[in-house]
């Protein structure tokens, strides 16, 4: 089986405690992307695909707070999170 040829991708990190908003704390493309997932996977890091949200998030600056009016699908994303972790009920 041939891997997908990764194209782009954005890393986040959110702790409440430390700011109000997730970060973009990762964005690439191509190798950068390759290197970002396999980061993840390393670490244990859950990867969702979503091609409308990876490219509203890849606007954004590494180290920037994402923008309000990407909060909804953030706290979407971060709630499947939770949910896979079991953190949250599935119900």
């Amino acid at each position: 089986m041939r891997e997908r040829e990764v194209k782009r991708a954005v890393a986040l990190r959110y702790e409440a405690a430390e700011t109000s908003a997730p970060r973009v704390v990762a964005t690439g493309s191509g190798e950068a992307a390759a290197a970002i997932l396999a980061a993840a996977e390393e670490h244990g890091v859950p990867v969702e695909e979503d091609d409308a949200l990876l490219e509203m998030l890849a606007t954004c600056e590494v180290g920037e707070e994402i923008p309000p009016e990407l909060y909804e699908a953030v706290a979407e994303l971060l709630t499947w999170l939770h949910r896979l972790e079991g953190r949250l009920d599935a119900g």
